[in-house]
């Protein structure tokens, strides 16, 4: 979800929440797909059939390329997540994810934001 659609939702603090959990169920992806990397590894050294030893050779590859792109989107995932939780809080007084949206620029995905206690504008970018 992108953030001024998720802020409007849903506020900062629940999108940040959310993609927090989308991003760790990224990395379970990524922990599953090893351990099925490491069962189909143990079983391609044993004496099998050609096409055991074939399915043995899918299964690595499948589990490799999902686990690769699970733990590059769980990054994607993370970094966005904490580069924006990071400008969530007011310069002025100090306050935290307590801002409404004022306007989101379509061009490079930034938020122009107001804070609910100073009244004070600043940009979030991503």
């Amino acid at each position: 979800m992108k953030l001024a659609e998720g802020i409007q939702k849903h506020g900062f603090r629940k999108w940040y929440e959310r993609e927090l959990l989308r991003c760790h169920a990224h990395l379970v992806l990524t922990l599953l797909c090893a351990v099925g990397l490491f069962a189909a590894l143990e079983a391609l050294g044993r004496f099998l059939s050609v096409g055991d030893q074939l399915t043995n050779l899918t299964a690595i590859a499948v589990c490799a390329g999902v686990g690769v792109w699970a733990l590059r989107r769980y990054l994607s995932l993370l970094m966005h997540a904490e580069t924006s939780a990071n400008q969530a809080g007011c310069p002025q007084c100090k306050a935290y994810a307590r801002f409404k949206l004022e306007h989101e620029n379509a061009a490079d995905g930034s938020v122009l934001v107001c804070c609910k206690a100073c009244q004070h504008r600043w940009t979030i970018s991503q």
